[in-house]
């Protein structure tokens, strides 16, 4: 599956503005993760786009603090005010970038729940988008 809702070019940053950020190329459209890991960091599904590493300025005021989550992956928040930032998979050319942390208008759009079968018992998903049991998805940038 491609994805037909990604956009060019965005800025966002944490709650206390000590991290912010920039994209300058595509982001992907939202994915709704409800693994157990990003439940319990977001405090609910964490919703989140997409970009290239090499589209992605950071520019942290000393404040940008990483949490190796597993083996593979590692998560950035704001140690300041604890925003939840991004998640970066070992070895893979994009990071995952929290949709709450952009600022608006974003041009974007949710476009699939995955890790369902981890998700809280305590909401339903009924918005008729696809839903995935584990990590697999399809929504990929434009080009790949």
């Amino acid at each position: 599956m491609t994805d037909s809702g990604a956009t060019a070019g965005a800025t966002g940053g944490c709650l206390c503005a000590r991290v912010k950020f920039e994209v300058r190329g595509e982001l992907r459209s939202v994915i709704a993760c409800h693994c157990d890991e990003c439940r319990r960091w977001s405090g609910g599904f964490w919703n989140a786009t997409a970009a290239r590493k090499s589209d992605l300025t950071i520019r942290d005021r000393g404040a940008l603090s990483w949490y190796e989550s597993s083996a593979h992956a590692r998560r950035g928040f704001c140690a300041t005010c604890g925003a939840s930032l991004f998640w970066q998979h070992d070895g893979r050319s994009y990071m995952a970038i929290a949709a709450a942390a952009l600022d608006k208008p974003t041009g974007l759009a949710l476009a699939a729940h995955i890790f369902m079968a981890e998700a809280g018992d305590y909401y339903r998903v009924s918005d008729g988008l696809p839903s995935f049991p584990d990590g697999r998805h399809g929504v990929v940038f434009k080009d790949t």
